[in-house]
């Protein structure tokens, strides 16, 4: 009997308290993906780390030794100043002298990957006036860039995705949420073509040291906003219509954008993913469940005090009256 007892209040409890339950399984389920990437990064990136340092090592100690006039303190100093400028996109290499990071179309496209909050990272501002004004930029142009993505997302949203699944559902008759579904699928997938495949195509072509994998790789690094900074196309020594290229990079990674936001809406509108949302989140109260509760209150405290005022005057509070019986078999539980 107590066991029963005790396994229906546990019952009872977890049903009254189920969003709690499937939030903190998320969050455990959370902290878990992250617990995994980082065993499975680790383990493939540490022993090529591991093999890098060995042979930057290698050839440290026979440069050294070819070169006996200079001393390791002298290389060392050397080797983090053009380290130091390298990290803000500055290279002392000879090839790579004749590229400008910061003229028009590099400062556009740097202007670019800030308001998206993509950030490679190859460029930064160098003087202190700079980074003040990146600082103040992007306190105004983040918000803008937000509101400007929002406006033009709901706006293709009407054309893409609303009308057409309502004109299939209206017109053939097909289920809402089907139609729904296979719409979502093949937006996806129109967008992975123009957005992902097709570009990692013409940059694999148009960059002579990346292949298709590291095309794509910019591609998705890129429009996830992700942005590592480890590919940044147009960087080759002598690029052929570099500012055009610039350009064009710019274009891209701003329709990319916009394209990946309206996909990921017209997931988010699906209503099993609605659904799944919901189990998370904190159920609202109901505003007529709050009055309700409020007139109940408030009936209750007024028959209260009627009740208390009555015995204050001395007199006795009314009853609903009870019908006499006339003999014992009118009595319905008798009966």
């Amino acid at each position: 009997m107590l066991q029963s007892l005790a396994s229906n209040s546990c019952v009872r409890l977890i049903q009254s308290h189920k969003s709690t339950w499937y939030f903190v399984s998320l969050v455990l389920g959370y902290i878990l993906y992250l617990i995994f990437g980082a065993v499975v990064f680790s383990s493939v990136e540490l022993p090529y780390e591991d093999l890098l340092r060995q042979e930057l090592r290698a050839i440290k100690k026979q440069f050294l030794q070819e070169n006996e006039c200079l001393s390791e303190e002298r290389l060392e100093r050397f080797l983090k100043k053009a380290l130091d400028a390298s990290n803000y996109g500055v290279s002392i290499l000879n090839n790579a002298s004749a590229n400008w990071n910061w003229d028009f179309t590099s400062a556009l496209f740097f202007a670019s990957t800030v308001l998206s909050t993509t950030g490679y990272g190859h460029t930064a501002p160098l003087s202190d006036g700079g980074k003040a004004f990146c600082i103040i930029y992007s306190m105004i142009g983040i918000p803008f860039t937000l509101l400007f993505l929002t406006a033009v997302v709901q706006r293709i949203m009407v054309f893409s995705t609303r009308r057409p699944v309502m004109y299939i559902h209206r017109r053939w008759g097909l289920s809402k949420p089907l139609v729904a579904i296979v719409h979502a699928t093949l937006l996806a997938t129109l967008a992975v073509s123009c957005f992902f495949l097709i570009p990692a195509a013409i940059f694999s072509a148009l960059e002579e040291n990346w292949n298709f994998l590291e095309s794509f790789y910019f591609c998705f690094i890129s429009l996830s906003t992700i942005g590592l900074g480890d590919y940044v196309p147009g960087e080759a020594t002598n690029q052929r219509f570099r500012e055009l290229y610039k350009v064009g990079i710019t274009v891209y990674l701003i329709l990319g954008l916009i394209v990946m936001l309206v996909v990921l809406e017209t997931f988010c509108e699906l209503q099993q993913l609605k659904q799944l949302r919901k189990m998370f989140y904190l159920k609202k109260e109901k505003p007529q469940d709050h009055l309700a509760i409020m007139e109940h209150d408030h009936l209750s405290f007024t028959t209260v005090s009627n009740r208390a005022t009555a015995y204050t005057e001395g007199k006795t509070p009314t009853f609903d009256s009870v019908p006499a019986l006339a003999s014992p078999n009118d009595d319905p539980m008798i009966q």
